[in-house]
């Protein structure tokens, strides 16, 4: 049954709400989508400019799920990035490397380009931090700071030591950091909801309360909704976490995990001053990690933790104050005004998964929390592959990944089984 939106920050201070139709009788299209998230969105629009017409069907409204309730931290923390760049060696060779690398930073110019082309009202900023929890993550994320001096990326990082650290971020927890100011951080249900109306402005078809039933194989694909259907030449599931289509091929793959994110009271200038002055966008180096940035009208937004388990959680307020208050103990005892949770696709090798479950039925997802600009990258791959231009889209079709032969829930144990296996290693060192 279709769903209105989670009281979130983001619902209560969207910018213009989304009104699209249900899907009722025949529609021909050139390419069907169903999901109305990033990718489906963004390959809308990819595929818009491109003259396609275009239809995406979503099932309940147009980035209900979690392009609209993330972080809103644009990076280049690309997930799987060193098991992608292995796999992809045996498709692209020595290049693999360099085309992940470039791949970490490719979908920041994708949305900068769109939210200037259509005027995008999305509270877009630069500047991030990526913070060094422990003092045996410094070696790490020092290695990765060089690694960007070898490459164009360089002119916009800085290497910051502790005390630098805490010049720019109010906190005493870190033991250095990269600033990366070409990491953006933004509202992202407005973008993704501008992104659509863009698509709309091209042509696109799009339907919302309108959850999709069937998918129809053959030489002329079709998505079965409730009350009506879109026949097409393509067809591309871009459900992430929240779809069930196709479970015979695609069970197994993608598990979800519970994000839980706190919007707290407007904090005072005096206390914008103390805790986050330049306003950057800020995660640190665990493997679960904390995230927070300040919204445009000077909340501190404060993302952390994950429940692996698929289910919810009951209280995200309680579980994320601890962690708030210990970043910053200045804050303590502030209003929460809003909590709530999305569900992330985690895929054990944290590689996205990009596929086709027959000759004109494809598939895009699992991003592992590091949806926006991968989302972005693959909603040009996939209006790529569409229109026949294979070799970006084989790369990941082409990636081994691990099926867990198990049911839902099982499987989910099993993921929250081996985060806690990784967690425990990670306060060992």
């Amino acid at each position: 049954m279709p769903q209105e939106r989670c009281a979130s920050y983001y619902t209560a201070s969207v910018a213009e709400e989304s009104d699209y139709p249900r899907l009722e009788g025949e529609h021909r299209v050139d390419v069907a989508i169903v999901g109305g998230g990033f990718t489906g969105v963004a390959t809308a629009v990819e595929l818009a400019e491109r003259g396609y017409r275009v239809a995406i069907v979503e099932a309940n409204k147009v980035g209900w799920g979690a392009s609209g309730r993330n972080g809103g931290q644009v990076t280049g923390s690309l997930s799987g990035q060193d098991a992608m760049a292995k796999q992809m060696r045996r498709t692209l060779g020595e290049g693999a490397k360099e085309f992940v690398w470039n791949l970490r930073w490719r979908g920041h110019q994708i949305i900068r380009e769109r939210v200037a082309k259509y005027a995008i009202a999305c509270d877009l900023k630069q500047g991030h931090l990526q913070a060094a929890y422990k003092p045996s993550h410094v070696k790490a994320l020092r290695q990765d700071y060089e690694e960007s001096q070898r490459h164009a990326i360089g002119e916009h990082v800085q290497w910051l030591d502790a005390e630098a650290v805490r010049g720019v971020v109010g906190t005493t927890l870190y033991h250095g950091a990269i600033r990366n100011d070409y990491n953006m951080h933004l509202h992202p249900l407005n973008l993704c909801l501008g992104e659509a109306r863009a698509a709309a402005t091209l042509g696109a078809l799009i339907f919302e309360h309108s959850p999709v039933v069937d998918i129809q194989h053959g030489e002329q694909p079709a998505v079965i909704g409730e009350h009506g259907r879109v026949r097409a030449d393509s067809v591309i599931l871009a459900g992430n976490a929240y779809h069930r289509l196709e479970r015979k091929q695609l069970k197994g793959k993608l598990f979800p995990a519970a994000l839980g994110i706190v919007t707290t009271a407007p904090l005072s200038p005096a206390q914008v001053q103390a805790i986050d002055p330049e306003d950057l966008a800020v995660y640190d180096t665990r493997f679960v990690l904390d995230y927070y940035r300040l919204t445009a009208d000077k909340r501190l937004l404060f993302g952390g933790g994950a429940n692996y388990s698929g289910r919810d959680s009951q209280d995200i307020a309680s579980e994320l104050r601890p962690r708030l208050e210990h970043t910053f103990p200045q804050l303590k005892g502030l209003a929460i005004d809003f909590q709530w949770q999305g569900m992330a696709g985690i895929v054990i090798n944290r590689v996205p998964q990009l596929g086709k479950l027959s000759d004109n039925v494809y598939y895009a997802q699992g991003y592992s929390g590091h949806g926006i600009a991968t989302s972005h990258i693959v909603g040009e791959i996939m209006a790529n592959a569409v229109a026949g231009s294979l070799e970006e889209f084989d790369a990941f079709a082409n990636v081994r990944h691990v099926r867990v032969p198990l049911n839902d829930r099982l499987g989910n144990a099993l993921l929250a089984t081996g985060m806690w296996y990784y967690q425990l290693l990670e306060k060992l060192k």
